[in-house]
């Protein structure tokens, strides 16, 4: 009876480590396969609690880089187009001084005024520029043209208000510049400058557009700013750029650390308790009397 408890005793103890040994095996085996060490929270709780952590900050990294490509695209397209308004303005002026000499007068200010009336309509074709579908000098009335080329020169957008774009934990900035900042609302600021140029030339008032070359000097001036406020934007949204790239691969690399397996170890873990189950599998059918598949059935 002794012997024959401790047979099966034996026996237990037999199954029981080949059958620790296959679990591990198959663990090893399953990393090797996913290449991850973390494929279920009972493999380390406090590990792939981490891992979750880092794994929104990753993607709250990513959602930031996606709103600093947004603003520094948007603020790219705002240059260009304030680039293109400038130069308009710099051949007005040119056109102007031209105008203003006592020996221009009738025909030669009626050809310039058709040139300037077509300026001034270039200029507000470029204020109406989109980026990713939305008006740029709209205010957050991003769907609203905010000049009509050929019409009034009023301002159509229902506000001049900033359009902000995270770009760090609590940190914004404004992307965009209202239309009326650049070309004021039709009667005051640069538009209203250009019009009484306008004026002036089909009144064939020499002395009226000397006096407008100080206004244009001084829209130029306020355009000018307004790109330098424009370029420092685009510099703080290239620095946070650079910032989250650095961060973002932190962070993976500790992700990395925190969940992946180390492939060298992991197939020299596998090799050895390989080893380990075929031996515990040919030791255990000498001392077993009854073949493995008999307890296993």
């Amino acid at each position: 009876m002794t012997t024959r408890v401790n047979s099966l005793i034996t026996s237990r103890r037999v199954l029981n480590d080949v059958q620790v040994a296959s679990m591990k095996l198959s663990k090893t085996q399953q990393m090797l396969s996913s290449g991850k060490q973390l494929n279920r929270v009972s493999d380390d709780p406090y590990a792939v609690g981490r891992a979750l952590q880092l794994r929104d900050e990753m993607e709250h990294t990513q959602q930031l880089q996606k709103n600093v490509e947004d603003g520094m695209g948007w603020s790219e397209t705002t240059d260009d187009a304030l680039d293109s308004i400038s130069s308009a303005v710099a051949r007005i002026r040119d056109l102007v001084i031209q105008g203003a000499t006592d020996t221009a007068g009738g025909s030669p200010r009626d050809r310039i005024a058709t040139e300037v009336g077509g300026l001034i309509d270039s200029i507000k074709t470029a204020a109406n520029v989109k980026f990713a579908g939305r008006y740029i000098f709209s205010g957050t009335d991003t769907g609203v043209e905010p000049f009509n080329v050929g019409g009034s020169d009023a301002y159509n957008a229902a506000n001049n208000d900033g359009i902000l774009r995270e770009i760090g934990p609590g940190v914004t900035v404004q992307i965009n510049v209202g239309g009326e900042q650049v070309l004021g609302d039709g009667t005051t600021g640069l538009m209203a400058t250009l019009r009484g140029i306008l004026t002036d030339l089909q009144n064939d008032d020499g002395a009226a557009l000397q006096a407008k070359v100080a206004q244009l000097d001084g829209g130029m001036d306020q355009l000018n700013a307004v790109r330098a406020e424009v370029g420092a934007t685009y510099n703080r949204l290239e620095s946070a750029s650079d910032r989250l790239m650095q961060f973002e691969g932190t962070t993976l690399k500790m992700l990395s650390e925190t969940e992946d397996v180390d492939m060298g170890k992991a197939m020299i873990d596998f090799s050895i308790q390989q080893a380990a189950l075929q031996a515990g599998l040919q030791a255990g059918s000498k001392i077993v009397q009854n073949s493995l598949l008999d307890f296993l059935r």
